[in-house]
């Protein structure tokens, strides 16, 4: 059997590969391993490991590697534990192969480690760009030390052959989280009110807002949006908070002043879990944030998204995805468009870039059928064009 390795360090990002994992662990010619790291690991961002284990997956190794010092220095140091922890678990597992997904920092070390032991790597989602972010390097480096590539669109798939990758190495196989759509039990409205102890309005929103690695402070950032939902006095919100990133802490403390303000429309969590996210997604009258759900969920459940910023610039968008600045008039005026009943209407007939899932099937029949012995050695692939 082929011992494939998923390595998982966010809520999110679990979520977009649960049902490739469920696929390898079902598969007779394939043995699922699980590395969990990052913020799976952190009481602060949920202890998420947790719900990996409640899924029925075990996790063969875990990775501690955050520091909680909120800053890019400690994001630095994070990434050199990361690989020292790494180093050991994929040593002690013997992967044939090792599936990673993004952009992250800790998928960043992940990949590293891949790339000094020679271990045969497969990346999810290369190609795409969001120029506000590290995640941006992260993501192409990440696709030069991998040797599969699954990737979500074709003008993903030219680009990551425009980084010289081989062609026959990259798979079109749509966006994972179409998937979890296709194939997720929702949630009813009362049983999301039941299971969160909140009420929803006759408007509501749904606001996850990630810093900003390389614009702007992430206090003024965040004091916009809020000054902007200050405005829509009847809508109720509920609040993801961001991830572990320089500039968190900043966010989730102005996010829970505002939810406590406002505790009659308002409240915040730490971490919703995928079905419970999706679920609140399909309830709401809008997404708002900085988020790439936003950007390929929350199309496929026809919902109006208000991307705010740069941190999601570069990434194909259904004309569902309002585009806005991260000032509180301009978002202001965003909401208002997103849930008028003209808007909701348009968002009901969009096609989602990002394809009609199965993308685990496909996925799985690449993993089975590949020769991993003749991975590792790769040629620069040259695109010819015209300077």
């Amino acid at each position: 059997m082929k011992k494939i390795c998923v390595v998982t360090g966010t809520r999110a990002e679990y979520g977009l590969l649960y049902w490739v994992m469920k696929a390898i662990q079902n598969e007779p010619d394939l043995e699922l391993q699980i590395l969990a790291t990052g913020m799976h690991l952190s009481p602060e961002y949920g202890l998420t490991v947790n719900q990996i284990e409640q899924d029925g997956f075990q996790v063969n190794k875990k990775v501690e590697m955050l520091l909680s010092s909120n800053t890019k220095v400690g994001m630095a140091k994070s990434t050199s534990l990361a690989i020292s922890g790494m180093a050991d678990a994929f040593s002690d597992l013997h992967p044939d192969l090792v599936l990673v997904l993004g952009d992250r920092f800790e998928i960043f070390a992940a990949a590293s480690t891949c790339m000094l032991l020679n271990l045969p790597l497969a990346h999810c989602h290369g190609g795409e760009s969001t120029f506000g972010l590290i995640d941006e390097p992260i993501r192409h480096s990440i696709t030069k030390m991998s040797h599969l590539h699954f990737v979500s669109t074709d003008k993903y798939k030219k680009r990551v052959a425009q980084m010289g990758e081989s062609p026959d190495k990259i798979f079109n196989v749509g966006a994972l989280g179409i998937e979890s759509i296709n194939k997720m039990s929702f949630m009813t409205r009362l049983e999301l009110e039941n299971s969160l102890e909140f009420k929803f309005g006759e408007k509501n929103l749904l606001v996850t807002f990630h810093p900003v690695t390389l614009e702007g402070n992430p206090t003024t950032q965040i004091g916009e949006v809020l000054t902007a939902l200050e405005k829509f006095k009847d809508v109720h919100i509920i609040f993801t908070l961001p991830n572990a990133d320089a500039g968190s802490h900043e966010i989730t403390d102005a996010i829970k002043a505002f939810a406590t303000k406002h505790k009659e429309r308002a409240k915040c969590f730490t971490s919703l879990g995928q079905r419970r996210y999706l679920s609140v997604m399909k309830q709401v009258d809008a997404v708002l944030g900085n988020s790439s759900s936003g950007i390929v969920e929350a199309p496929a459940l026809k919902k109006p998204t208000i991307d705010i910023g740069i941190r999601q610039a570069g990434r194909i968008c259904a004309d569902s995805v309002l585009k806005c600045q991260p000032l509180s008039g301009e978002i202001a005026k965003t909401i208002s468009v997103a849930l008028s009943p003209d808007f909701q209407e348009k968002c009901k007939k969009i096609i989602n870039p990002y394809g009609t899932g199965n993308s685990a099937e496909k996925i799985i029949k690449i993993l089975k059928s590949i020769n991993l012995d003749h991975l590792l050695v790769k040629e620069f692939n040259d695109v010819e064009f015209s300077l």
